[in-house]
């Protein structure tokens, strides 16, 4: 297969010191080319490009199970989450998106990340 897509990648969303948390792993991508984050009326959107590796060996092929592809994928935020002060990481194959909590209004704006 050709292709990655969203029900490839697993994550998981909950609240934890005045933040909205939402964690996913992404193994394999370099965060600065490949993610981009946004948000913007309350909705969080994530898009996610991985490259196929390009190979010149001699060996021979027999099966991959490595996606490569695109994805976009939209997080609705709860109410009271704000775009004030949205910090993503990316550590060994994890991105995880921290939103404060703090009631204030969402305004559209993309979100740099940093890698540890």
């Amino acid at each position: 297969m050709d292709h990655f897509n969203e029900a490839a990648v697993r994550d998981e969303e909950y609240e934890f010191d005045k933040n909205y948390v939402i964690r996913a792993e992404l193994p394999g991508i370099d965060p600065a080319k490949d993610i981009e984050l946004s948000v913007s009326g309350g909705v969080l959107r994530l898009m996610v490009q991985r490259q196929k590796e390009s190979r010149t060996s001699d060996a021979r092929h027999y099966r991959s199970e490595f996606r490569y592809g695109s994805f976009t994928r939209l997080v609705a935020l709860p109410v009271g989450a704000s775009d004030d002060d949205v910090k993503a990481t990316y550590d060994d194959g994890i991105l995880e998106v921290r939103i404060p909590m703090n009631g204030a209004q969402a305004h559209e704006r993309r979100i740099a990340i940093s890698k540890h």
